[in-house]
Protein backbone atom coordinates (compact mmCIF):
# COMPACT_ATOMS: atom_id res chain seq x y z
CA UNK A 1 0.00 0.00 0.00
CA UNK A 2 2.86 2.54 0.87
CA UNK A 3 5.83 2.82 -1.15
CA UNK A 4 7.81 0.57 0.83
CA UNK A 5 11.58 1.18 -0.99
CA UNK A 6 11.50 4.62 0.70
CA UNK A 7 10.88 3.64 4.39
CA UNK A 8 14.13 5.35 6.03
CA UNK A 9 15.04 7.42 3.20
CA UNK A 10 15.74 11.01 2.69
CA UNK A 11 14.23 13.02 0.22
CA UNK A 12 16.48 15.84 -0.62
CA UNK A 13 15.67 15.77 -4.45
CA UNK A 14 13.61 14.40 -6.82
CA UNK A 15 16.46 12.47 -8.48
CA UNK A 16 16.75 10.46 -5.18
CA UNK A 17 13.80 8.56 -5.98
CA UNK A 18 12.67 6.80 -9.59
CA UNK A 19 9.81 7.12 -11.79
CA UNK A 20 8.04 3.88 -10.52
CA UNK A 21 8.37 5.35 -7.09
CA UNK A 22 6.89 8.53 -8.04
CA UNK A 23 3.90 6.82 -9.90
CA UNK A 24 3.44 5.27 -6.64
CA UNK A 25 3.58 8.18 -4.14
CA UNK A 26 0.77 10.37 -6.38
CA UNK A 27 -1.47 6.98 -6.63
CA UNK A 28 -1.15 7.02 -2.57
CA UNK A 29 -1.36 10.70 -2.34
CA UNK A 30 -4.54 10.53 -4.71
CA UNK A 31 -6.22 7.41 -2.58
CA UNK A 32 -5.21 9.28 0.53
CA UNK A 33 -7.15 12.31 -0.69
CA UNK A 34 -10.08 10.21 -1.97
CA UNK A 35 -10.56 8.63 1.92
CA UNK A 36 -9.77 5.04 0.58
CA UNK A 37 -6.53 4.70 2.52
CA UNK A 38 -6.27 5.70 5.69
CA UNK A 39 -2.77 5.55 7.44
CA UNK A 40 -1.46 5.92 10.87
CA UNK A 41 1.96 6.44 12.31
CA UNK A 42 2.61 7.85 15.41
CA UNK A 43 5.95 9.84 15.17
CA UNK A 44 7.56 12.81 15.33
CA UNK A 45 8.47 15.49 12.64
CA UNK A 46 10.43 18.30 13.10
CA UNK A 47 10.18 21.18 11.14
CA UNK A 48 13.51 23.77 10.92
CA UNK A 49 12.22 26.47 8.39
CA UNK A 50 15.25 29.32 8.02
CA UNK A 51 13.27 30.85 5.02
CA UNK A 52 9.08 31.85 5.59
CA UNK A 53 6.97 29.63 5.14
CA UNK A 54 2.65 29.25 4.79
CA UNK A 55 1.54 26.23 2.47
CA UNK A 56 4.96 24.52 3.54
CA UNK A 57 5.09 24.69 7.13
CA UNK A 58 1.21 24.80 7.12
CA UNK A 59 0.86 21.24 4.83
CA UNK A 60 3.65 19.26 6.37
CA UNK A 61 1.84 19.72 10.02
CA UNK A 62 -1.65 18.90 8.86
CA UNK A 63 -0.28 16.07 6.75
CA UNK A 64 1.27 14.80 10.41
CA UNK A 65 -1.25 15.30 12.52
CA UNK A 66 -3.94 13.50 10.03
CA UNK A 67 -1.42 10.69 10.06
CA UNK A 68 -1.33 10.23 14.24
CA UNK A 69 1.58 11.90 14.71
CA UNK A 70 2.96 14.95 16.20
CA UNK A 71 4.92 17.69 15.32
CA UNK A 72 7.80 20.20 16.64
CA UNK A 73 7.99 24.04 14.95
CA UNK A 74 11.93 24.59 15.60
CA UNK A 75 12.27 27.87 14.54
CA UNK A 76 16.02 28.68 14.22
CA UNK A 77 15.44 31.82 16.04
CA UNK A 78 14.60 30.62 18.98
CA UNK A 79 17.14 28.11 18.57
CA UNK A 80 21.04 27.57 19.33
CA UNK A 81 20.81 27.54 15.52
CA UNK A 82 20.38 31.23 15.33
CA UNK A 83 23.57 31.64 17.61
CA UNK A 84 26.02 29.64 15.56
CA UNK A 85 25.79 26.08 16.69
CA UNK A 86 27.31 24.13 14.26
CA UNK A 87 24.77 21.96 11.31
CA UNK A 88 26.80 18.76 12.29
CA UNK A 89 26.13 19.30 16.00
CA UNK A 90 22.37 20.30 15.62
CA UNK A 91 21.91 17.43 13.21
CA UNK A 92 23.21 14.96 15.94
CA UNK A 93 21.01 16.17 19.03
CA UNK A 94 17.70 16.37 16.41
CA UNK A 95 18.55 12.95 15.55
CA UNK A 96 17.95 11.70 19.00
CA UNK A 97 14.46 13.18 19.58
CA UNK A 98 12.80 13.56 16.10
CA UNK A 99 11.49 10.46 13.39
CA UNK A 100 11.97 12.97 10.72
CA UNK A 101 13.18 16.33 10.01
CA UNK A 102 11.86 18.90 6.97
CA UNK A 103 13.97 21.99 6.49
CA UNK A 104 13.52 24.68 4.53
CA UNK A 105 16.86 26.32 3.77
CA UNK A 106 18.99 28.42 1.15
CA UNK A 107 21.99 26.10 0.04
CA UNK A 108 21.68 22.33 -1.30
CA UNK A 109 25.01 21.87 0.72
CA UNK A 110 23.62 22.53 4.20
CA UNK A 111 20.64 20.56 3.50
CA UNK A 112 22.95 17.28 2.36
CA UNK A 113 25.30 18.24 5.38
CA UNK A 114 22.22 17.39 7.48
CA UNK A 115 21.05 14.12 5.84
CA UNK A 116 25.24 12.92 6.56
CA UNK A 117 24.50 13.39 10.05
CA UNK A 118 21.25 12.61 11.44
CA UNK A 119 20.10 8.96 11.01
CA UNK A 120 16.68 9.74 10.72
CA UNK A 121 15.28 10.71 6.92
CA UNK A 122 15.83 14.09 5.90
CA UNK A 123 12.96 15.72 3.47
CA UNK A 124 13.88 18.75 1.46
CA UNK A 125 11.03 21.24 2.38
CA UNK A 126 12.71 24.05 -0.07
CA UNK A 127 16.52 25.04 -1.18
CA UNK A 128 17.63 27.08 -3.42
CA UNK A 129 17.91 24.68 -5.58
CA UNK A 130 14.99 22.16 -5.19
CA UNK A 131 11.71 22.31 -4.24
CA UNK A 132 10.67 18.41 -4.75
CA UNK A 133 7.64 18.52 -2.63
CA UNK A 134 6.00 21.26 -4.76
CA UNK A 135 6.98 19.13 -7.59
CA UNK A 136 5.15 16.27 -6.49
CA UNK A 137 2.26 18.91 -5.36
CA UNK A 138 2.03 19.84 -9.35
CA UNK A 139 2.21 16.28 -11.07
CA UNK A 140 -0.98 15.53 -8.93
CA UNK A 141 -2.76 18.08 -9.96
CA UNK A 142 -2.07 17.57 -13.70
CA UNK A 143 -2.90 13.85 -13.14
CA UNK A 144 -6.02 14.76 -11.96
CA UNK A 145 -7.41 17.13 -14.49
CA UNK A 146 -6.37 14.91 -17.46
CA UNK A 147 -6.28 11.51 -15.91
CA UNK A 148 -3.11 10.83 -17.05
CA UNK A 149 0.42 12.06 -17.61
CA UNK A 150 1.08 10.30 -21.00
CA UNK A 151 0.91 13.00 -23.55
CA UNK A 152 1.25 15.94 -21.83
CA UNK A 153 2.82 19.04 -22.50
CA UNK A 154 3.86 21.06 -19.43
CA UNK A 155 5.35 24.84 -20.06
CA UNK A 156 6.41 26.65 -17.43
CA UNK A 157 7.52 30.76 -17.95
CA UNK A 158 9.40 33.03 -15.96
CA UNK A 159 13.22 32.52 -13.76
CA UNK A 160 14.83 29.72 -14.03
CA UNK A 161 14.65 28.87 -10.44
CA UNK A 162 14.22 25.70 -8.03
CA UNK A 163 10.50 25.55 -8.56
CA UNK A 164 11.38 25.49 -12.54
CA UNK A 165 14.34 22.65 -11.60
CA UNK A 166 12.02 19.81 -9.77
CA UNK A 167 9.16 20.53 -12.05
CA UNK A 168 11.47 19.61 -15.25
CA UNK A 169 12.94 16.94 -13.33
CA UNK A 170 9.73 15.31 -12.45
CA UNK A 171 7.86 15.88 -16.08
CA UNK A 172 10.74 14.44 -17.68
CA UNK A 173 10.67 11.33 -14.54
CA UNK A 174 7.39 10.63 -16.01
CA UNK A 175 7.16 11.41 -19.33
CA UNK A 176 5.66 14.65 -19.82
CA UNK A 177 6.91 17.11 -22.12
CA UNK A 178 8.33 20.31 -20.62
CA UNK A 179 9.11 23.49 -22.18
CA UNK A 180 11.12 26.40 -19.91
CA UNK A 181 10.87 29.90 -21.37
CA UNK A 182 13.08 32.19 -19.27
CA UNK A 183 14.97 35.84 -20.12
CA UNK A 184 18.49 35.44 -21.66
CA UNK A 185 20.91 34.53 -18.67
CA UNK A 186 18.30 33.29 -16.56
CA UNK A 187 18.10 29.70 -17.32
CA UNK A 188 18.60 26.76 -15.61
CA UNK A 189 22.25 25.45 -14.77
CA UNK A 190 23.61 23.29 -17.50
CA UNK A 191 23.39 20.62 -15.19
CA UNK A 192 19.51 20.41 -14.27
CA UNK A 193 18.84 20.79 -18.29
CA UNK A 194 21.08 17.38 -18.63
CA UNK A 195 19.96 15.42 -15.54
CA UNK A 196 16.52 16.43 -17.28
CA UNK A 197 16.94 15.55 -20.34
CA UNK A 198 18.53 11.74 -19.19
CA UNK A 199 15.67 10.83 -17.66
CA UNK A 200 13.14 12.19 -20.81
CA UNK A 201 15.49 9.52 -22.68
CA UNK A 202 13.56 9.50 -25.33
CA UNK A 203 10.10 8.98 -23.62
CA UNK A 204 9.36 12.44 -23.64
CA UNK A 205 10.68 16.36 -24.70
CA UNK A 206 12.56 18.86 -23.13
CA UNK A 207 12.81 22.11 -24.36
CA UNK A 208 15.04 25.20 -23.04
CA UNK A 209 13.71 28.11 -25.01
CA UNK A 210 13.57 32.36 -24.69
CA UNK A 211 10.31 32.39 -26.58
CA UNK A 212 7.65 31.89 -24.39
CA UNK A 213 4.80 32.34 -27.16
CA UNK A 214 6.50 29.20 -28.35
CA UNK A 215 6.60 27.59 -25.88
CA UNK A 216 2.97 27.95 -24.65
CA UNK A 217 1.69 27.42 -27.83
CA UNK A 218 -0.26 23.78 -27.74
CA UNK A 219 0.81 23.30 -24.05
CA UNK A 220 -1.48 21.23 -21.38
CA UNK A 221 -0.51 23.55 -18.20
CA UNK A 222 0.86 26.37 -17.99
CA UNK A 223 3.25 27.37 -14.55
CA UNK A 224 5.02 30.05 -13.27
CA UNK A 225 6.73 31.65 -10.09
CA UNK A 226 7.50 35.01 -8.74
CA UNK A 227 10.46 36.77 -10.56
CA UNK A 228 12.80 37.01 -7.37
CA UNK A 229 12.65 34.25 -5.18
CA UNK A 230 13.50 34.32 -1.08
CA UNK A 231 16.86 36.36 -1.24
CA UNK A 232 16.37 38.19 -4.06
CA UNK A 233 14.09 40.97 -3.05
CA UNK A 234 16.34 43.36 -3.77
CA UNK A 235 16.93 42.36 -7.55
CA UNK A 236 12.75 42.40 -7.39
CA UNK A 237 12.62 45.74 -9.58
CA UNK A 238 15.35 45.57 -12.01
CA UNK A 239 13.51 42.11 -13.13
CA UNK A 240 10.35 43.59 -13.92
CA UNK A 241 11.20 44.66 -17.57
CA UNK A 242 13.06 42.07 -17.92
CA UNK A 243 10.76 39.62 -17.00
CA UNK A 244 7.45 40.83 -18.72
CA UNK A 245 6.85 39.36 -21.83
CA UNK A 246 7.16 36.26 -19.61
CA UNK A 247 3.67 37.17 -17.66
CA UNK A 248 1.23 34.40 -17.57
CA UNK A 249 -1.86 36.07 -18.88
CA UNK A 250 -4.45 35.73 -21.50
CA UNK A 251 -2.40 36.41 -24.61
CA UNK A 252 -0.21 32.92 -23.27
CA UNK A 253 -3.46 31.40 -22.59
CA UNK A 254 -4.65 31.86 -26.01
CA UNK A 255 -2.33 29.92 -27.95
CA UNK A 256 -2.40 27.11 -25.51
CA UNK A 257 -4.63 23.80 -25.73
CA UNK A 258 -7.97 25.00 -25.05
CA UNK A 259 -7.94 22.51 -21.92
CA UNK A 260 -4.77 24.12 -20.50
CA UNK A 261 -4.94 24.58 -17.07
CA UNK A 262 -2.88 27.28 -15.09
CA UNK A 263 -0.71 26.80 -12.22
CA UNK A 264 1.34 28.74 -9.85
CA UNK A 265 3.15 27.35 -6.38
CA UNK A 266 2.37 30.37 -4.63
CA UNK A 267 2.65 33.06 -3.07
CA UNK A 268 1.38 35.13 -6.14
CA UNK A 269 2.48 38.39 -7.19
CA UNK A 270 -0.61 39.56 -8.93
CA UNK A 271 0.53 41.90 -12.05
CA UNK A 272 3.61 40.81 -12.45
CA UNK A 273 4.49 37.00 -13.14
CA UNK A 274 0.62 36.18 -13.04
CA UNK A 275 -2.62 38.18 -13.90
CA UNK A 276 -5.84 38.34 -12.01
CA UNK A 277 -7.42 36.74 -14.92
CA UNK A 278 -5.30 33.99 -15.05
CA UNK A 279 -4.99 33.23 -11.41
CA UNK A 280 -8.65 33.38 -10.94
CA UNK A 281 -10.39 32.25 -14.33
CA UNK A 282 -11.72 29.31 -15.59
CA UNK A 283 -8.47 27.66 -16.27
CA UNK A 284 -6.81 28.06 -12.87
CA UNK A 285 -6.01 25.02 -10.55
CA UNK A 286 -4.03 27.13 -8.08
CA UNK A 287 -6.02 26.24 -5.35
CA UNK A 288 -6.18 22.20 -5.81
CA UNK A 289 -2.77 22.47 -6.34
CA UNK A 290 -2.26 24.19 -3.25
CA UNK A 291 -3.95 21.72 -1.04
CA UNK A 292 -2.09 18.54 -3.20
CA UNK A 293 0.87 19.80 -1.07
CA UNK A 294 -0.63 17.95 2.05
CA UNK A 295 -1.73 15.13 0.58
CA UNK A 296 1.54 14.14 -1.61
CA UNK A 297 3.54 14.98 1.75
CA UNK A 298 1.09 12.74 3.54
CA UNK A 299 1.61 10.18 1.59
CA UNK A 300 5.95 10.74 1.40
CA UNK A 301 5.67 10.48 5.37
CA UNK A 302 3.87 7.35 5.71
CA UNK A 303 6.30 5.70 3.12
CA UNK A 304 8.95 7.19 4.71
CA UNK A 305 8.12 6.49 8.42
CA UNK A 306 6.56 2.75 7.53
CA UNK A 307 3.20 3.47 8.33
CA UNK A 308 0.49 1.29 8.67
Amino acid sequence: MITETLKGQDFLSLADLTGQQVAELLQLAADMKAGKVNLRCNKILGLLFYKASTRTRVSFTVAMYQLGGQVLDLNPNVTQVSRGEPIIDTARVLDRYLDVLAIRTFAQEDLQTFANYAKIPVINALTDLAHPCQALADLLTIQECFGDLKNLTVTYVGDGNNVANSLMLGCAMMGVNVRVATPSNFEQSAEIIEKAKAYANGKSEVTITNDPIAAATGAHALYTDVWASMGQEEEANSRIPIFQPYQLNEKLLSVADKNAIVLHCLPAHRGEEITDEAIEGSHSRVWDQAENRMHVQKALLASILGAE
